[in-house]
């Protein structure tokens, strides 16, 4: 078979510093925002003539984290609890033959400025320098279907984890509030998920597991289905 090369057209800038920060599809953090930096020769105002006018596009893009050799014709979906194999081409595992992934996000403004175009998002579900391989407008029309079914993911996964700061993380978000004032929503909502393997969820698990979004490293321990933060440390 022939062989193809695929050029990044941009290069995304989010929070998530890596990829067990990342919600697992990209409305489920709302407060976890960011960019689509266009990438030369892409970065000029004719490739993205009256694309604002839609509210929401296709983005694909690279699992580039991934080890490319690392993919199997069967995975196990957290969805399931990560204990039953179904085939790879039933998930939107990274785990991929090709390791292209594909997002549905809100786009809020196509801001161009000297040469520098960059797409303004919405929530995502992207890490931070992933690359983007392709832009499609979203069409209500025919991408969606109220009444599809979605078999073992017809609804949203449930926020299994209350989350609650201990004195020191809520010193650290206090005196960076102004510069960053979405900093709680964004730890609060992408903890609530529970982003722990799945098979840690069924233990009595207590182990301190650390997150980085932003520059930030936060510190984290669930205690009877409540996550607490127990410190957030800027990297600097």
């Amino acid at each position: 078979m022939r062989k193809y090369e695929i050029e990044p057209i941009g290069i995304i800038h989010s929070p998530y510093s890596e990829k067990f920060a990342v919600p697992r599809q990209p409305n489920l953090v709302t407060a976890g925002c960011g960019e689509l930096q266009l990438l030369p020769p892409f970065n000029s105002q004719n490739s993205v003539k009256e694309l604002a006018q839609f509210s929401h596009i296709w983005l694909l893009f690279l699992f580039d984290q991934i080890d490319p050799n690392r993919w199997n014709l069967t995975v196990r979906p957290p969805r399931l609890g990560g204990n039953k194999n179904v085939g790879v081409f039933a998930t939107r595992s990274p785990f991929r033959p090709n390791h292209i992934g594909l997002s549905a996000v809100e786009l809020k403004e196509v801001m161009i400025n000297n040469g520098d175009v960059r797409l303004k998002l919405g929530s995502l579900d992207l890490v931070d320098g992933t690359p983007i391989i392709d832009i499609k407008p979203y069409l209500p029309y025919c991408d969606s279907y109220p009444n599809a079914s979605a078999g073992y993911a017809q609804s949203s996964p449930e926020k299994t984890l209350t989350v609650e700061f201990l004195p020191a993380a809520k010193e650290t978000l206090r005196i960076h509030q102004q510069s960053y004032p979405m900093l709680t929503e964004l730890i609060s909502q992408v903890i609530a998920q529970d982003p722990r393997p799945a098979y840690k969820k069924m233990d009595n698990d207590q182990h301190i597991y650390g997150i980085t979004l932003y520059h930030f490293n936060i510190r984290w321990q669930v205690i009877n289905q409540c996550a607490y933060i127990i410190e957030i440390e800027e990297v600097k």
